[in-house]
């Protein structure tokens, strides 16, 4: 890092940390999940539900923290959004230590840790937007690295979750919420983000210039949305039955079974790294990456269902996560890179609620899809990928967007 640079090496790991334990935050407690159905006395898709209502409150709340941030200020909607995390941890914490039923608490937690994360991580994307706004390469480098630390969570989140669980099976919980606390000081500390100058647009002009640039860019900015949604649903949705089969199936449990779930979001994890070095702001090659990444998750996710032991698992897993590697920081640089600074935070917004819903909507539907289904939804899904390629294919176009 150069004296130049307006974030420095510790703003920039401060940034990276807010995706982290975000991601911790959720991911964590995916190999918990069975624990909970036994010490709760839960079934598993009421376990699925402490996953999905983290989503779903972050799903309708993201685009209301993307518009105060374009309004306010992105540090001043980043600060409250980590407080709420380290309540909602607490909460969820408390009840499941004190309480004969704590199911509807945890619940009551987890919705509040959702509120925090909508107006923490997708806040990320427009604020390294408004810090790198006339250097697209260095934009996209620090989203790579940014995307990465999110994969990195995935990856770590296993093991750690696994780790904690096995001393008190709430404590992941309580861990959410001491990361939570960390990130909060660093912020405060290390993070200078622009002032807004000049009086903020009022509402009704928000709206009007909202429905313009999706009048204006629609067409590829839903397509955006929709790979979102489609690559989080996939990965979620996937972690989810891993969780589930190696215990229930192969007998693999605790931290073990943690360190494997982590193996394919590794993969994930160095190639989102090295994707956000390569692209470098063209989007010649953003579109190529997305259409070659798609096509990889689109035929390895079919493969997912049928194999038949732990080790094909890993290997056709693994390969999806090199392609939902790739695919990540390209979506994140080309939608921060092509967006005015003052309508970044809700447009950007909207494609973090996207890529909510499919976490919010992957675990309960595999859930009820794998008690019968499993190899007809993951060929479905491969089907629906291909769909995809054809929209990527006719509407971005990279000398329009």
């Amino acid at each position: 890092m150069n004296q130049k640079d307006p974030l420095g090496t510790w703003g920039l790991v401060t940034l990276a940390s807010i995706p982290l334990i975000m991601t911790l935050g959720n991911s964590m407690l995916i190999p918990v999940l069975p624990i909970f159905e036994e010490e709760v006395g839960i079934t598993s898709f009421q376990s699925s539900m402490i996953i999905t209502s983290y989503s779903v409150a972050a799903i309708f709340l993201i685009p209301i923290a993307g518009f105060l941030s374009d309004r306010y200020g992105r540090k001043v909607v980043i600060l409250p959004s980590l407080f709420l995390t380290f309540i909602g941890g607490l909460i969820a914490g408390f009840a499941s230590w004190q309480l004969d039923d704590p199911f509807g608490w945890m619940i009551v937690g987890r919705i509040l840790q959702g509120i925090g994360a909508s107006g923490a991580t997708p806040i990320i994307l427009p604020l390294v937007g408004d810090l790198y706004k006339d250097d697209d390469e260095k934009a996209s480098s620090c989203l790579g690295i940014v995307e990465t630390s999110n994969t990195f969570g995935k990856a770590l989140s296993p093991i750690i979750g696994a780790l904690f669980a096995s001393f008190l099976w709430y404590l992941p919980f309580f861990s959410i919420s001491v990361f939570s606390v960390i990130s909060f000081v660093l912020v405060v500390i290390f993070i200078k983000a622009p002032r807004n100058l000049g009086k903020p647009p009022g509402f009704k002009t928000f709206i009007a210039k909202t429905k313009k640039i999706f009048l204006i860019e629609g067409p590829w900015l839903y397509t955006i949305f929709i790979i979102g949604a489609y690559v989080m649903l996939l990965l979620f949705g996937e972690l989810f039955y891993l969780s589930d089969i190696f215990e229930k199936e192969y007998d693999v449990d605790g931290v073990r079974k943690g360190v494997l779930i982590a193996m394919p979001l590794i993969v994930l994890c160095i190639t989102s790294f090295l994707t956000g070095k390569w692209i470098k702001g063209s989007l010649t090659v953003m579109k190529t990456v997305i259409v070659l990444s798609m096509t990889l998750l689109s035929v390895s996710i079919i493969f997912v269902g049928m194999a038949e032991s732990v080790e094909t698992l890993l290997i056709v897993t693994s390969i999806t996560g090199l392609a939902i590697g790739a695919l990540l920081p390209t979506l994140d640089a080309m939608i921060t890179e092509n967006i005015e600074k003052d309508a970044k935070g809700t447009i950007t917004s909207f494609y973090s609620a996207a890529r909510f819903i499919g976490v919010a909507a992957g675990p309960p539907l595999m859930s009820l899809l794998m008690q019968d289904y499993t190899e007809e939804s993951y060929i479905l899904a491969g089907i629906f990928g291909v769909l995809i390629i054809c929209a990527v294919l006719f509407f971005i176009r990279p000398n329009r967007t």
